[in-house]
């Protein structure tokens, strides 16, 4: 009966987790990251001050901060869902502490957990310094993947019908590392406020190769607050060019990845998770080009961080696919 729950459990925490990342990105994009100025509360309070007395104490409390009701609910929904979250991955932890089966995984899930709500706590305590927030979209990205992890242990795949190859492997592991700098880029971008700085495709309006400065995209001056953000027209140009370069690299390298796999597999759960590679490589590039065009509409834009999660998913899967071949076949190197 225990098992049973947890299978469920696991499969409630992991949806949880994409509810997480998805409002977190809606958070950003509303300019809600400090919709509530203190942390973990709002304002003081455990809710979003909604009486006349809390709103008097809140102003008195923070009076160069006005507060805005709708900003400060979307921040603390976002933390209500992080917090159950948190909750349900203590409980998996405690379990495995007790039981002593998967400790490791789950005692690393605890502590990304604790470091997750460190940069949560940063990110508004620092006034949205994009180091910290891309952190932070990035740690999310790791909790989702590790979750998964512990929801295939409770879920196990079938056999698998294919050969472990090294190149392959290889070849796998490359491409997570491709797609995982790109997400980094894109939230570089999103933290540096460079996502509609250039509103042409397929690069950039006018002479962008003029404004191109690496040394200055990467450097963020001190400020009081980053938000709506702080480098010069020419780094956030460098920024966003570079993460349309690198969307392409990203592309070439997972399609080559699923038609590769697509060729050299008869294993029916590896074509299929090839072929949904391919679909959400297609899905995720219609959805950058729309954001150029459409200028960033909500909706699009979270769309296409949770499809980046679902391509990080993907290439998960394959690579423990390739890792079950691995054991069924004795496989000695990798």
């Amino acid at each position: 009966m225990a098992i049973f729950k947890l299978k469920y459990l696991s499969i409630i925490a992991l949806v949880l987790a994409f509810l997480v990342v998805g409002m977190g990105v809606y958070t950003r994009l509303t300019e809600a990251g400090l919709g509530c100025p203190d942390w973990p509360g709002c304002y003081g309070h455990h809710s979003v001050p909604n009486s006349p007395d809390e709103i008097a104490k809140a102003v008195a409390a923070f009076p160069d901060v006005p507060l805005e009701p709708h900003k400060a609910w979307n921040e603390m929904i976002h933390r209500y869902l992080a917090g159950s979250l948190g909750l349900l991955i203590f409980a998996f932890a405690l379990r495995a502490l007790i039981s002593r089966v998967d400790r490791l995984l789950c005692m690393s899930l605890l502590l990304a957990v604790i470091f997750q709500a460190a940069l949560g706590m940063w990110t508004v305590t620092m006034n949205l310094m994009p180091l910290i927030v891309m952190g932070h979209l990035l740690g999310g990205f790791f909790i989702l993947a590790l979750l998964f992890l512990f929801t295939i242990k409770q879920w196990p795949m079938p056999r698998a019908h294919i050969k472990w190859r090294l190149g392959l492997s290889r070849f796998a592991w490359l491409a997570l590392l491709v797609l995982l700098c790109q997400i980094a880029l894109g939230g570089w971008t999103s933290s540096n406020y460079a996502a509609v700085v250039c509103t042409q495709l397929p690069l950039c309006e006018g002479n962008w190769w003029q404004n191109y400065n690496v040394s200055a995209a990467l450097h963020v001056p001190e400020a009081d607050t980053y938000q709506y953000g702080v480098l010069d027209y020419g780094a956030r140009t460098t920024i966003h060019v570079s993460h349309r370069i690198w969307a392409v690299v990203t592309a070439l390298c997972l399609v080559a990845l699923a038609i590769t796999w697509l060729l050299r597999s008869q294993d029916g759960l590896s074509r299929g998770l090839a072929w949904g590679l391919l679909v959400a490589v297609s899905i995720q590039f219609a959805l950058g080009i729309s954001n150029v065009v459409l200028q960033l509409p909500l909706a699009i834009a979270v769309a296409h961080n949770l499809v980046a999660a679902c391509l990080v998913l993907l290439l998960v899967s394959l690579l423990l696919r390739l890792y079950q071949a691995k054991q069924e076949q004795g496989g000695r190197h990798g």
